[in-house]
């Protein structure tokens, strides 16, 4: 999920609030990118993991030109060795990891999903893949007895509009909820930050009014700060997930027509 940014806020920290070791998968644009920026700029320091490696750098650099709080490390989250890897150079560099946000995430982004070479592609980024870096990450948390785990979501895993992907975000919302309960009283809080349509290299054919990624990002920031279970960003499309259960005809009239945009600009365009 990528989209522009704006200016970065390197050095811009607010020193009142308690730093914490945060990996970020996904870092390296859109939602990821931003998140990053808000993150750095509330001072905390920050593992961040992508597959782009040039764009990773670099915007580690731009955060943190010292290389003291902010670190970019290439990571695969499909890979297993690559996970590993990613949460030892954590601990190597700054200790204890603190907050563990599963950012990255794909979609079918042209066509339909069963035309797809590989559509299964995205079940292993966006819900194995979080799975099993909480896997890796819970017992340190737990011997702790604290540590935090965001979830980014999408409100595709709420109003269901596009079939693997979908599956994907319905699963991570079931799979975070639960995670929640399972981890009451352990200190471990688990929350799941749930974005509609925001500007990003995933919503690129999307011909709707979106807002930028910050939007997401300041979200996450502020769940760090104050824990919730769910929260969905813009606040608006709750609405729209509410009158989505309630009345359902209404639902598929909404997303047919997202989809026929979608596919309409798409069979022009390729």
């Amino acid at each position: 999920m990528t989209a522009n940014t704006g200016q970065i806020r390197a050095g811009q920290t607010h020193p009142a609030r308690k730093s914490k070791v945060i990996v970020l998968t996904g870092a390296s644009s859109g939602i990821g990118r931003a998140t990053a920026v808000e993150l750095a700029a509330r001072g905390h320091k920050l593992v961040l993991a992508a597959r782009r490696v040039d764009e990773l750098g670099l915007l580690a650099r731009q955060l943190d030109p010292t290389g003291v709080r902010v670190i970019a490390v290439p990571t695969d989250v499909t890979d297993d060795a690559s996970r590993r890897a990613l949460l030892a150079a954590a601990a190597a560099h700054f200790g204890p990891i603190d907050v563990l946000i599963n950012n990255a995430g794909v979609t079918v982004e042209q066509g339909w999903w069963w035309d797809d070479a590989d559509p299964l592609r995205v079940l292993r980024v966006n819900l194995e893949s979080p799975i099993e870096l909480i896997r890796l990450a819970l017992p340190e948390m737990r011997r702790r007895d604290a540590g935090q785990i965001v979830n980014i979501g999408s409100v595709a895993g709420r109003v269901a509009t596009n079939g693997v992907y979908s599956a994907s975000k319905y699963g991570l919302r079931g799979f975070s909820l639960a995670l929640r309960r399972e981890l009451q009283g352990t200190g471990v809080t688990v929350s799941l930050v749930a974005p509609g349509f925001v500007k990003s290299e995933m919503t690129a054919s999307a011909r709707l009014p979106m807002p930028g990624p910050e939007v997401v990002a300041h979200a996450v920031a502020d769940v760090l700060e104050r824990p919730r279970a769910e929260v969905t960003v813009p606040k608006f499309y709750f609405a729209f997930v509410l009158l989505n259960t309630l009345f359902p005809a209404v639902g598929d009239f909404v997303v047919r027509r997202i989809i026929r945009r979608r596919y309409a600009h798409t069979s022009r365009t390729t």
